[in-house]
């Protein structure tokens, strides 16, 4: 009776073990795009483990993980990604979707953004116009391509009188910027998932290096961490590569709206990540 007992006890604290439960930090736009809802369940079904999102901009996400409270990450902001890695806090990084940046604003387009030539174009006409913009300023992926497209275009939009920032999330700033008849920059899920919440146009969305949008997973280092749950953040990424489920990432929604909300990387990245 005694080994019966102990044999019980061992398999009741390894299913224990199983299930517990793996913290996710991750941004914004995956959450608000409903990508998340629409695949984890099924990653919980398959495995016993849940999943607990933590949504906040990538800023926010990778400070989350360097502290060892997120046992992984997906973010969308490659030079912070490898200075994550390279920071050792970090491991097992890969590409798991793409999509692209969207400039939305007011379809009556004050600053002609619908006829630029280049993304860049797009935001020297904002700037010359003065048209009022709202910027994430949360530290997020968004925020930070945001930030280059401003520099590249050789402009500092910051003093300006139309440049508002909303510190929120995806799917709350594009709500302002709706509000406010603005322009903003934001990720094609979340601005599709929302299209028809939000009276905003997608003004400049169309291929353009500037504007390619990945997001890269990665486990959060147990060497730096001892309570980060590594087994199933690599659980998770094995999910999230197969090619069963980058199917489904690539088709969700895709009926809906006649376009790819997310399309699979497989694991490859667009843009390399390099510690």
């Amino acid at each position: 009776m005694g080994r019966r007992f102990v044999f019980i006890l061992i398999a009741l604290c390894g299913l224990a073990l199983a299930a517990a439960p793996l913290r996710l930090a991750t941004t914004t736009s995956v959450n608000d795009s409903g990508l998340l809802e629409a695949i984890l369940p099924d990653f919980t079904r398959q495995t016993g483990i849940e999943v607990q999102v933590i949504a906040v901009g990538t800023g926010q996400a990778l400070a989350i993980a360097g502290r060892g409270d997120a046992d992984a990450v997906l973010v969308h902001a490659p030079d912070l990604e490898a200075r994550f890695l390279r920071e050792g806090l970090g491991v097992a990084h890969a590409c798991v979707a793409y999509n692209n940046f969207v400039i939305a604003g007011p379809a009556s387009d004050p600053a002609r953004v619908d006829g630029a030539a280049s993304a860049l174009d797009a935001m020297q006409r904002i700037y010359a116009a003065g048209a009022p913009f709202i910027s994430r300023g949360d530290n997020s992926g968004t925020y930070h391509r945001e930030r280059a497209l401003w520099k590249a275009a050789g402009l500092e939009p910051d003093g300006q009188p139309w440049y508002l920032e909303s510190g929120s999330g995806m799917g709350a700033t594009l709500s302002l910027a709706a509000e406010k008849r603005a322009y903003t920059l934001t990720d094609l899920g979340t601005y599709l998932f929302m299209k028809d919440k939000v009276e905003l146009a997608g003004l400049y969305d169309r291929p353009d290096p500037l504007m390619l949008n990945q997001y890269g997973y990665m486990v959060v280092s147990p060497g730096r961490f001892a309570r980060v749950n590594a087994e199933a953040a690599y659980r998770l990424r094995a999910y999230l590569l197969r090619p069963d489920v980058q199917r489904r990432i690539g088709a969700y929604l895709k009926d809906r709206f006649a376009r790819s909300l997310f399309n699979p990387l497989y694991g490859q990245c667009k843009v390399e990540v390099k510690p």
